[in-house]
C-alpha cells in the first residue's frame, strides 16, 4: 500500500486555516481519499490535554521554554500514536499547524534559539516532515478584524497566544516567511487576506506539487 500524503496548513491567527483545512479534508474525501484530520496542538488525549493548558489563561501561565516543550510533547505524542500509524496505512493526513508553528512562534516570536529549536523538534517529530505545507498570509490587520468578527458570532473570547501584542504577531509572520523563503519546495504561500473562495482557488492550484 502506497504511504499516505502529509498536508499541513500554517499561519497567523485569524488567517483562515480552518476554513480551509476543512474545505481541503471535504475535497479528499470526494476525490475518493481516507483522509484524517488533525490539529496542533491537540488530536489525542494527552494532547488536547497540553492544549488547554497552552491555551487557557490560567493563574500560573506556562513561560516561554515551558511553552516550547508543551509543544513539543504535545507534538510527540500526535506523530507517534496517530500520524506516522496514518501515513503508513495509505491515509491521507491534514493538519491544522504542524512544526512551523513553532519556529514561528517560539522562535521567532518568543526569540528562543533557532538551532536548538531544529534539534528538538526533530527527536519530537522522529524525522517527520510534511508533504506539502500551505502557509496562509494575511497582514495584522486583516487577521485581528477576523478574530473580532469570529469572537463577536461565537460570543467568545481570545486565548492567551492570540492576546499576545501586535509586535509578537508581526514577528512571527515575519517567521513564517522566512521559513517559506528557506523550503520553497514544501511551503507554498497563499495570500489569506483575499476572499474564503479565491484562497481555496490557490490551494488548490498549489494541490498539484503532490502529483
Amino acid at each position: 500500500m502506497a504511504r499516505g500524503k502529509f498536508i499541513t496548513f500554517e499561519g497567523g491567527e485569524g488567517s483562515g486555516k480552518s476554513t480551509q483545512v476543512k474545505r481541503l479534508e471535504e475535497f479528499l474525501r470526494g476525490e475518493g481519499y481516507e483522509v484524517l484530520l488533525t490539529r496542533e496542538p491537540g488530536g489525542t488525549r494527552l494532547s488536547e490535554l497540553v492544549r488547554a493548558l497552552l491555551k487557557d489563561e490560567h493563574e500560573d501561565p506556562p513561560c516561554d521554554r515551558s511553552e516550547l516543550l508543551l509543544f513539543l510533547a504535545a507534538r510527540a505524542q500526535l506523530v507517534r500514536n496517530v500520524i506516522r500509524p496514518a501515513l503508513e496505512r495509505g491515509v491521507w493526513v491534514v493538519s491544522d499547524r504542524f512544526s512551523d508553528s513553532t519556529f514561528a512562534y517560539q522562535g521567532y516570536g518568543r526569540g528562543l534559539p533557532l538551532d536548538f529549536l531544529e534539534v528538538a523538534n526533530a527527536f519530537a517529530c522522529e524525522g517527520l516532515t510534511p508533504d506539502l505545507t500551505i502557509l496562509l498570509d494575511a497582514p495584522i490587520e486583516v487577521a485581528r478584524e477576523r478574530m473580532r468578527r469570529r469572537e463577536a458570532a461565537t460570543n467568545t473570547s481570545a486565548d492567551r497566544i492570540e492576546l499576545a501584542g501586535d509586535a509578537f504577531h508581526a514577528r512571527l509572520r515575519e517567521g513564517f516567511c522566512f521559513l517559506a523563503q528557506a523550503n520553497p519546495e514544501r511551503i507554498a504561500v497563499v495570500d489569506a487576506s483575499k476572499s474564503p473562495d479565491e484562497v481555496w482557488g490557490e490551494v488548490c492550484s498549489q494541490l498539484k506539487r503532490l502529483s
